[in-house]
Protein backbone atom coordinates (compact mmCIF):
# COMPACT_ATOMS: atom_id res chain seq x y z
CA UNK A 1 0.00 0.00 0.00
CA UNK A 2 0.72 3.86 0.12
CA UNK A 3 0.67 4.72 3.85
CA UNK A 4 2.56 7.57 4.94
CA UNK A 5 4.01 8.52 8.62
CA UNK A 6 1.71 11.53 9.00
CA UNK A 7 4.04 13.51 11.46
CA UNK A 8 7.05 13.43 9.92
CA UNK A 9 5.18 14.26 6.34
CA UNK A 10 3.65 17.43 8.27
CA UNK A 11 7.33 18.23 9.58
CA UNK A 12 8.86 18.33 6.23
CA UNK A 13 6.12 20.18 4.74
CA UNK A 14 6.00 22.60 7.66
CA UNK A 15 9.62 23.08 6.84
CA UNK A 16 9.66 23.45 3.10
CA UNK A 17 6.60 26.40 3.59
CA UNK A 18 8.64 28.31 6.25
CA UNK A 19 12.32 28.79 4.16
CA UNK A 20 10.29 28.72 0.75
CA UNK A 21 9.00 32.52 -0.75
CA UNK A 22 6.89 30.35 -3.18
CA UNK A 23 4.84 27.15 -1.83
CA UNK A 24 6.22 23.92 -3.40
CA UNK A 25 3.20 21.76 -4.87
CA UNK A 26 2.72 18.04 -4.79
CA UNK A 27 -0.04 16.97 -7.31
CA UNK A 28 -1.71 14.06 -7.55
CA UNK A 29 -1.31 11.91 -11.73
CA UNK A 30 -4.46 10.29 -12.55
CA UNK A 31 -4.01 7.90 -15.68
CA UNK A 32 -6.14 5.41 -17.60
CA UNK A 33 -5.84 3.49 -20.58
CA UNK A 34 -2.22 4.75 -21.28
CA UNK A 35 -2.84 8.14 -20.98
CA UNK A 36 -3.12 10.91 -18.11
CA UNK A 37 -6.16 12.18 -16.91
CA UNK A 38 -7.02 15.67 -18.36
CA UNK A 39 -8.14 17.06 -15.30
CA UNK A 40 -5.05 16.26 -13.69
CA UNK A 41 -3.53 18.28 -16.40
CA UNK A 42 -5.49 21.34 -15.51
CA UNK A 43 -4.22 20.90 -11.60
CA UNK A 44 -0.81 20.80 -12.72
CA UNK A 45 -1.49 24.22 -14.35
CA UNK A 46 -2.99 25.55 -11.26
CA UNK A 47 -0.33 24.28 -8.92
CA UNK A 48 1.91 26.14 -11.21
CA UNK A 49 0.44 29.64 -10.64
CA UNK A 50 1.59 29.38 -6.79
CA UNK A 51 4.95 30.30 -7.97
CA UNK A 52 7.05 27.08 -6.47
CA UNK A 53 8.22 24.46 -7.34
CA UNK A 54 5.58 21.50 -8.75
CA UNK A 55 5.89 18.06 -8.25
CA UNK A 56 3.43 14.75 -9.77
CA UNK A 57 2.79 11.85 -8.03
CA UNK A 58 2.28 8.76 -10.16
CA UNK A 59 1.69 5.29 -8.94
CA UNK A 60 -0.13 1.93 -10.79
CA UNK A 61 1.10 -1.44 -11.45
CA UNK A 62 3.73 -2.01 -13.22
CA UNK A 63 2.58 -2.35 -17.08
CA UNK A 64 0.91 1.05 -16.32
CA UNK A 65 3.40 3.53 -14.86
CA UNK A 66 6.26 3.42 -17.17
CA UNK A 67 4.56 4.50 -20.09
CA UNK A 68 2.28 7.26 -17.99
CA UNK A 69 6.13 8.19 -16.68
CA UNK A 70 7.23 9.22 -19.87
CA UNK A 71 4.52 11.26 -21.03
CA UNK A 72 3.86 12.74 -16.91
CA UNK A 73 7.89 14.16 -17.52
CA UNK A 74 7.35 16.36 -20.37
CA UNK A 75 3.85 17.87 -18.66
CA UNK A 76 4.20 22.19 -19.15
CA UNK A 77 1.68 24.26 -18.19
CA UNK A 78 0.81 28.05 -19.77
CA UNK A 79 1.89 30.88 -17.22
CA UNK A 80 -0.94 34.01 -17.20
CA UNK A 81 -0.84 35.35 -20.60
CA UNK A 82 -0.44 31.77 -22.74
CA UNK A 83 -2.67 29.27 -23.62
CA UNK A 84 -2.48 25.73 -24.14
CA UNK A 85 -1.73 25.84 -27.40
CA UNK A 86 1.45 28.10 -27.16
CA UNK A 87 4.09 27.81 -29.61
CA UNK A 88 6.48 25.09 -28.46
CA UNK A 89 9.27 28.13 -28.81
CA UNK A 90 8.00 29.55 -26.31
CA UNK A 91 8.02 26.72 -23.67
CA UNK A 92 11.10 28.55 -22.23
CA UNK A 93 8.66 31.21 -20.57
CA UNK A 94 6.37 28.15 -19.31
CA UNK A 95 6.39 26.34 -16.11
CA UNK A 96 6.75 22.45 -16.10
CA UNK A 97 7.06 19.52 -13.61
CA UNK A 98 10.20 20.39 -11.46
CA UNK A 99 10.15 16.31 -10.67
CA UNK A 100 8.04 13.55 -10.66
CA UNK A 101 7.37 10.35 -7.84
CA UNK A 102 6.32 7.36 -9.07
CA UNK A 103 5.46 4.00 -6.93
CA UNK A 104 5.02 0.99 -8.71
CA UNK A 105 3.10 -2.13 -7.42
CA UNK A 106 0.30 -4.25 -8.65
CA UNK A 107 -1.95 -2.92 -5.65
CA UNK A 108 -1.84 0.78 -7.18
CA UNK A 109 -3.33 -0.90 -10.40
CA UNK A 110 -7.34 0.49 -9.30
CA UNK A 111 -8.28 3.53 -7.04
CA UNK A 112 -8.86 2.26 -4.00
CA UNK A 113 -9.18 5.30 -1.44
CA UNK A 114 -7.55 3.31 1.09
CA UNK A 115 -4.15 2.44 -1.08
CA UNK A 116 -3.11 5.82 -2.21
CA UNK A 117 -2.68 8.33 0.97
CA UNK A 118 -0.55 11.41 -0.40
CA UNK A 119 -1.49 14.39 -2.11
CA UNK A 120 -1.17 18.67 -2.38
CA UNK A 121 -3.57 19.39 -5.14
CA UNK A 122 -5.51 17.14 -7.58
CA UNK A 123 -8.27 17.61 -10.22
CA UNK A 124 -11.46 17.65 -8.14
CA UNK A 125 -12.74 14.19 -9.18
CA UNK A 126 -14.56 11.19 -7.60
CA UNK A 127 -11.16 9.73 -6.83
CA UNK A 128 -9.53 13.32 -5.05
CA UNK A 129 -12.98 13.34 -3.20
CA UNK A 130 -12.32 10.06 -1.27
CA UNK A 131 -8.21 11.02 -0.91
CA UNK A 132 -7.43 14.68 0.01
CA UNK A 133 -9.92 14.79 2.75
CA UNK A 134 -7.96 11.27 4.19
CA UNK A 135 -4.46 12.62 4.05
CA UNK A 136 -5.94 16.15 5.63
CA UNK A 137 -7.44 15.04 8.28
CA UNK A 138 -4.22 12.91 8.84
CA UNK A 139 -2.23 16.03 8.92
CA UNK A 140 -5.08 17.94 10.90
CA UNK A 141 -5.38 20.68 8.19
CA UNK A 142 -8.40 22.06 6.19
CA UNK A 143 -8.48 21.06 2.05
CA UNK A 144 -10.51 23.98 -0.18
CA UNK A 145 -12.55 21.75 -2.76
CA UNK A 146 -13.30 23.05 -6.35
CA UNK A 147 -11.22 26.16 -6.50
CA UNK A 148 -11.18 27.94 -9.71
CA UNK A 149 -7.79 30.43 -8.85
CA UNK A 150 -4.84 30.10 -6.62
CA UNK A 151 -2.92 32.63 -5.89
CA UNK A 152 -0.14 32.90 -3.45
CA UNK A 153 1.39 35.75 -1.30
CA UNK A 154 4.85 35.40 -0.62
CA UNK A 155 4.92 38.38 2.06
CA UNK A 156 2.46 37.00 4.16
CA UNK A 157 3.18 33.12 3.35
CA UNK A 158 -0.53 32.54 2.46
CA UNK A 159 -2.85 31.49 -0.31
CA UNK A 160 -5.87 32.74 -1.23
CA UNK A 161 -8.15 30.56 -3.32
CA UNK A 162 -11.39 31.38 -4.83
CA UNK A 163 -14.35 28.50 -5.52
CA UNK A 164 -18.44 28.72 -6.61
CA UNK A 165 -20.69 28.51 -4.26
CA UNK A 166 -24.69 28.77 -4.34
CA UNK A 167 -24.58 27.05 -7.63
CA UNK A 168 -22.32 28.95 -9.13
CA UNK A 169 -24.38 32.10 -8.14
CA UNK A 170 -21.77 33.38 -6.02
CA UNK A 171 -17.94 32.88 -5.69
CA UNK A 172 -16.23 32.28 -2.27
CA UNK A 173 -12.76 33.86 -1.78
CA UNK A 174 -10.77 31.59 1.04
CA UNK A 175 -7.33 32.90 2.86
CA UNK A 176 -4.94 30.01 4.20
CA UNK A 177 -2.65 32.06 6.25
CA UNK A 178 0.77 30.92 7.28
CA UNK A 179 -0.15 28.84 10.12
CA UNK A 180 -1.84 25.87 7.99
CA UNK A 181 1.77 24.67 6.68
CA UNK A 182 0.30 22.72 3.89
CA UNK A 183 -2.38 23.56 1.91
CA UNK A 184 -4.76 20.56 0.33
CA UNK A 185 -7.18 21.63 -2.55
CA UNK A 186 -8.83 20.34 -5.55
CA UNK A 187 -9.69 22.22 -8.87
CA UNK A 188 -12.26 22.57 -11.09
CA UNK A 189 -10.38 21.56 -14.29
CA UNK A 190 -12.47 23.89 -16.69
CA UNK A 191 -11.10 26.79 -14.91
CA UNK A 192 -7.67 26.16 -15.77
CA UNK A 193 -5.75 25.09 -19.01
CA UNK A 194 -4.48 21.51 -19.41
CA UNK A 195 -1.10 21.22 -19.36
CA UNK A 196 0.89 20.20 -22.78
CA UNK A 197 3.77 18.19 -23.49
CA UNK A 198 6.93 20.42 -23.90
CA UNK A 199 10.95 19.49 -24.36
CA UNK A 200 12.74 19.63 -21.27
CA UNK A 201 11.88 16.58 -18.99
CA UNK A 202 11.75 16.38 -15.22
CA UNK A 203 13.50 14.64 -12.86
CA UNK A 204 12.07 11.14 -11.61
CA UNK A 205 12.33 9.83 -8.66
CA UNK A 206 11.30 6.09 -6.97
CA UNK A 207 9.50 5.60 -3.97
CA UNK A 208 9.49 2.39 -2.45
CA UNK A 209 5.72 0.55 -2.33
CA UNK A 210 4.63 -0.60 1.05
CA UNK A 211 3.43 -3.96 0.83
CA UNK A 212 0.28 -4.36 3.51
CA UNK A 213 -1.91 -7.77 3.07
CA UNK A 214 -4.66 -6.52 5.25
CA UNK A 215 -6.15 -3.79 2.83
CA UNK A 216 -9.52 -3.05 3.91
CA UNK A 217 -10.75 -2.43 0.84
CA UNK A 218 -10.16 -4.59 -2.05
CA UNK A 219 -11.49 -3.64 -6.04
CA UNK A 220 -14.04 -6.71 -7.40
CA UNK A 221 -14.23 -5.25 -10.78
CA UNK A 222 -14.51 -2.19 -12.94
CA UNK A 223 -17.04 -1.64 -15.04
CA UNK A 224 -16.44 1.60 -17.93
CA UNK A 225 -18.45 2.35 -20.43
CA UNK A 226 -16.87 2.08 -23.72
CA UNK A 227 -18.28 5.33 -26.66
CA UNK A 228 -16.94 6.30 -30.00
CA UNK A 229 -17.95 9.78 -29.03
CA UNK A 230 -15.75 12.20 -27.17
CA UNK A 231 -15.48 12.04 -23.47
CA UNK A 232 -18.16 14.79 -22.18
CA UNK A 233 -15.77 16.10 -19.13
CA UNK A 234 -13.45 17.04 -22.04
CA UNK A 235 -15.42 17.49 -25.37
CA UNK A 236 -15.30 20.89 -27.28
CA UNK A 237 -18.50 20.25 -28.65
CA UNK A 238 -21.43 18.80 -26.28
CA UNK A 239 -25.16 18.23 -27.49
CA UNK A 240 -27.45 18.15 -24.13
CA UNK A 241 -30.98 17.20 -24.09
CA UNK A 242 -34.01 17.72 -21.38
CA UNK A 243 -37.22 15.89 -20.13
CA UNK A 244 -38.60 17.45 -23.50
CA UNK A 245 -37.27 13.99 -25.11
CA UNK A 246 -40.06 11.88 -23.89
CA UNK A 247 -38.13 8.97 -23.21
CA UNK A 248 -34.84 6.82 -23.54
CA UNK A 249 -35.64 5.62 -27.78
CA UNK A 250 -36.52 9.46 -28.53
CA UNK A 251 -33.28 11.13 -26.48
CA UNK A 252 -30.92 8.47 -28.52
CA UNK A 253 -32.99 8.81 -31.84
CA UNK A 254 -33.03 12.54 -31.77
CA UNK A 255 -29.77 14.05 -29.81
CA UNK A 256 -27.39 11.19 -31.16
CA UNK A 257 -27.24 11.98 -35.08
CA UNK A 258 -26.59 15.43 -34.18
CA UNK A 259 -23.77 14.85 -31.85
CA UNK A 260 -22.49 12.45 -34.35
CA UNK A 261 -22.26 15.23 -37.17
CA UNK A 262 -20.77 17.86 -35.21
CA UNK A 263 -18.65 15.21 -33.82
CA UNK A 264 -19.52 15.83 -30.28
CA UNK A 265 -20.57 14.51 -26.59
CA UNK A 266 -23.98 13.66 -25.50
CA UNK A 267 -25.27 14.91 -22.21
CA UNK A 268 -28.58 15.35 -20.39
CA UNK A 269 -30.17 17.37 -17.58
CA UNK A 270 -31.25 15.65 -14.20
CA UNK A 271 -34.62 15.87 -15.15
CA UNK A 272 -33.57 13.61 -17.93
CA UNK A 273 -31.10 11.29 -16.55
CA UNK A 274 -33.93 10.55 -13.41
CA UNK A 275 -36.41 9.79 -15.65
CA UNK A 276 -34.54 7.18 -17.30
CA UNK A 277 -33.83 8.53 -20.91
CA UNK A 278 -29.67 8.51 -20.40
CA UNK A 279 -27.41 7.60 -18.27
CA UNK A 280 -26.03 9.41 -14.86
CA UNK A 281 -22.75 9.13 -15.97
CA UNK A 282 -24.18 11.77 -19.23
CA UNK A 283 -25.37 14.35 -16.51
CA UNK A 284 -24.17 17.83 -16.50
CA UNK A 285 -24.89 20.52 -13.59
CA UNK A 286 -24.37 20.52 -10.31
CA UNK A 287 -24.61 17.39 -9.11
CA UNK A 288 -23.51 15.70 -12.24
CA UNK A 289 -20.33 17.21 -14.65
CA UNK A 290 -18.97 20.61 -15.00
CA UNK A 291 -18.39 21.49 -18.68
CA UNK A 292 -17.35 24.57 -20.90
CA UNK A 293 -16.77 23.09 -24.40
CA UNK A 294 -16.50 25.47 -27.22
CA UNK A 295 -20.13 24.36 -28.40
CA UNK A 296 -22.82 23.77 -25.58
CA UNK A 297 -26.43 23.26 -27.45
CA UNK A 298 -29.35 22.64 -24.79
CA UNK A 299 -32.08 20.95 -26.87
CA UNK A 300 -35.08 21.03 -25.06
CA UNK A 301 -33.55 21.98 -21.59
CA UNK A 302 -35.71 24.70 -19.36
CA UNK A 303 -32.90 25.64 -17.82
CA UNK A 304 -33.05 24.85 -13.60
CA UNK A 305 -30.33 26.51 -11.80
CA UNK A 306 -28.80 23.26 -10.97
CA UNK A 307 -28.23 22.37 -14.70
CA UNK A 308 -26.52 26.07 -15.10
CA UNK A 309 -24.13 25.63 -12.80
CA UNK A 310 -22.48 22.96 -14.89
CA UNK A 311 -22.28 24.42 -18.52
CA UNK A 312 -22.78 28.35 -18.30
CA UNK A 313 -19.25 28.95 -18.60
CA UNK A 314 -19.37 27.23 -21.78
CA UNK A 315 -17.91 29.74 -24.74
CA UNK A 316 -21.42 29.34 -27.24
CA UNK A 317 -24.26 27.93 -25.66
CA UNK A 318 -26.98 27.70 -28.26
CA UNK A 319 -30.58 26.56 -26.97
CA UNK A 320 -33.70 25.27 -28.50
CA UNK A 321 -37.07 25.67 -26.22
CA UNK A 322 -40.66 26.03 -27.27
CA UNK A 323 -41.31 28.35 -24.58
CA UNK A 324 -40.04 31.50 -24.92
CA UNK A 325 -39.48 32.19 -20.84
CA UNK A 326 -37.29 29.14 -20.42
CA UNK A 327 -34.44 30.42 -17.97
CA UNK A 328 -32.21 28.97 -20.44
CA UNK A 329 -32.71 31.71 -22.70
CA UNK A 330 -31.02 33.77 -20.21
CA UNK A 331 -27.33 32.49 -20.68
CA UNK A 332 -28.18 30.97 -24.18
CA UNK A 333 -25.88 33.34 -26.89
CA UNK A 334 -27.61 31.73 -29.53
CA UNK A 335 -31.74 31.21 -28.72
CA UNK A 336 -34.45 29.61 -30.44
CA UNK A 337 -37.93 28.93 -29.62
CA UNK A 338 -39.08 26.21 -31.39
CA UNK A 339 -39.75 22.44 -31.25
CA UNK A 340 -36.89 20.73 -31.58
CA UNK A 341 -38.53 17.81 -32.77
CA UNK A 342 -38.97 19.51 -36.63
CA UNK A 343 -35.58 21.74 -35.77
CA UNK A 344 -32.87 19.12 -34.71
CA UNK A 345 -33.51 16.98 -38.20
CA UNK A 346 -33.23 20.11 -40.06
CA UNK A 347 -30.20 20.29 -38.46
CA UNK A 348 -28.48 17.00 -39.12
CA UNK A 349 -29.69 16.95 -43.06
CA UNK A 350 -27.52 20.47 -43.19
CA UNK A 351 -24.56 19.12 -41.42
CA UNK A 352 -24.19 16.14 -43.38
Amino acid sequence: MFRIRTTALARTLARSYATSPSPHALVFLEHRDGELDSASLSALTAASQLGGKVTGLLTGAPDQVPGILAKARKCVSPLPGFTAHTNSQHFHRIKGLDAVLHSVSPQYSTPVPEIRRTALGEAHSSSAKSILPRVAAKLDVPAVSDVISVEHDSSSNSTTFARPIYAGNAISTIRAPSSIPVKFFTVRSTAFSAAVSGEAEAETIVLNPIEISDSPSNNVSTSLSKSDRPDLGVASRVVSGGRALKDAETFQATLYPLADALGAAVGASRAAVDAGYADNSLQVGQTGKVVAPELYMALGISGAIQHLAGMKDSKLIVAVNKDPDAPIFQVADVGLVADLFEIVPEMVEKLK
